[in-house]
């Protein structure tokens, strides 16, 4: 009787060890998003480039202006950004994408106070009118963040990094 009390406890401590793992594992597994947003503004032609840079990024040397923009920044790193009709707002080539490259800086203020931006490689984007589709461009990728990652900023820029769009509306 002993022996099978002992093998039933033994089995209820396994069990419940078992299920016990398996709930820490889901919560750790719970990726925590730090920033979503549904929309980016422009470079305006006042942030054009070295006169009002943000976290130490420069506009680009033309205003930007965009149709849309979406994205999410999950604790973890991984960014998703989708820009739609991001083009030359001014200049010869208004209503245009002439950039065939964009990349995204993600800007943090890290713990003490440093602004750290991390940027990704080289992403297509749509060249041409925003009427036939140009200045469309998706990026997924995971960037090693500072922790913390305090107040991020996300920027849509050129391959050489002055911006074009910038989280905000």
């Amino acid at each position: 009787m002993k022996k099978v009390i002992l093998v039933a406890l033994t089995l209820v401590v396994v069990l419940s060890g078992v299920l016990y793992s398996g709930q820490f594992s889901a919560a750790a597994a719970k990726e925590f998003t730090i920033l979503e947003f549904n929309t980016m503004v422009g470079v305006p032609a006042g942030l054009t480039g070295t006169q009002s840079p943000i976290r130490n990024i420069n506009g680009g040397g033309l205003p930007w202006t965009l149709d849309s923009a979406q994205g999410e920044l999950k604790a973890s790193g991984k960014l998703e950004l989708s820009v739609q009709g991001l083009v030359l707002a001014a200049g010869a080539n208004a209503g245009s994408n002439p950039i065939g490259n964009f990349r995204t800086v993600v800007s943090c203020l890290s713990g003490n106070g440093s602004v750290v931006n991390i940027a990704t490689d080289p992403f297509s984007a749509t060249t041409g009118p925003a009427s036939a589709g140009g200045g469309d461009a998706k990026v997924e990728v995971t960037l090693s963040l500072p922790q913390p990652c305090i107040a991020p900023i996300i920027f849509v820029t050129s391959p050489g990094g002055n911006w074009f769009a910038v989280t905000g509306n």
